[in-house]
């Protein structure tokens, strides 16, 4: 099995989790870094920094991109111009020129891509990543 094909066999064993701002508990709660946060300690053990408390808009107001800034961190950058891989972490936009703020883990990709992620009123779902979707990433990164 591949590094790939764990983090997607990973991120599968979170869907139905309830969403819940903050929480990164595998079938009890989580939010979208939740669930990111959760797959890194199965990976790993350990995060590598707790985060701190955070609000459902990122950052908005001030413009900070904190979840870009932790991802560039943390995370292991692809370039734009590389195709899509299963176990991609994902970094969204939710709309033009606001803060990133989603986050989801690639598990299929090709002429029907997905995406799993922790999605508000929904839990943790595969949703496909439509053209809409696709236009709102801002980054794409593996875990090293």
């Amino acid at each position: 099995m591949t590094m790939s094909d764990d983090i997607v066999r990973m991120a599968r064993a979170w869907i139905g989790t309830p969403y819940q701002h903050q929480a990164s508990v595998k079938g009890v709660a989580c939010d979208c870094l939740g669930l990111i946060r959760g797959i890194w300690r199965e990976r790993h053990g350990t995060e590598p920094e707790t985060p701190p408390p955070y609000t459902a808009d990122w950052g908005e107001g001030g413009g900070q991109e904190v979840l870009m800034t932790a991802a560039l961190c943390h995370l292991m950058p692809i370039d734009r111009q590389t195709p899509m891989e299963p176990g991609e972490v994902l970094l969204f936009r939710m709309r033009p020129g606001a803060v990133a703020k989603h986050l989801g883990i690639l598990s299929a990709a090709g002429q029907a891509p997905r995406f799993i992620h922790a999605y508000n009123a929904h839990g943790v779902i595969d949703s496909p990543l439509t053209t809409p979707w696709q236009s709102r990433i801002a980054a794409r990164f593996h875990f090293p």
